[in-house]
């Protein structure tokens, strides 16, 4: 038992090692204030790494896969609140708390299940609740592999280049597929 208990830190651990490897340049507008970070669930591993260590508060799923990307999403300096698309309403509430006090708050707008690159309506609630601007992640990626998954992850190598592009999100009345 204390074996499995052990080989999931060492895996916790190196995960964090890899996030922390990557090279991130992240590419701001000079309009740049707090707001909503929009991510799609595919580039979670590149935004994580650009806005580690940044005070930025995010929401990740209750499941158990969640579980383990919370505990290093702590590790990396963000705030964790934890929620689902089913059971999320509460604690999206937390995130609207945060914009209110002119922090960051990051979210995968197609969440922890998709369909890929569909905005659930909970981001879309928090950045129409909380007037504070809404800023769309494109991460520009160097060496990596992309997987078939539900959401099409991107895993970049380690220690590989990423240019992380923050754009203005000029509304969200526009169907969601126009900002991938």
């Amino acid at each position: 038992m204390w074996i499995a208990s052990l080989k999931q830190v060492l895996l916790m651990k190196a995960i964090e090692w890899w996030i922390r490897s990557l090279r991130i340049k992240i590419v701001m507008p000079s309009n740049f204030e707090s707001g909503v970070l929009a991510l799609w669930h595919r580039d979670l591993a590149a935004c994580t790494a650009a806005f580690k260590d940044k005070n930025v508060h995010v929401l990740i799923s209750q499941s158990a896969d969640g579980e383990k990307f919370a505990k290093i999403a702590k590790a990396l300096g963000y705030e964790v609140s934890r929620g689902s698309s089913s059971h999320g309403s509460l604690h999206i509430r937390h995130l609207l708390k945060t914009l209110h006090e002119e922090r960051n708050v990051g979210m995968a707008l197609d969440g922890p299940k998709g369909p890929a690159f569909e905005a659930k309506p909970g981001t879309l609630w928090l950045i129409n609740k909380s007037n504070r601007p809404a800023w769309m992640l494109f991460p520009r990626y160097g060496a990596h592999i992309q997987l078939k998954s539900w959401d099409k992850s991107i895993i970049p190598f380690p220690f590989s280049k990423i240019v992380m592009n923050v754009d203005p999100i000029p509304s969200f009345k526009k169907k969601a597929n126009s900002f991938h």
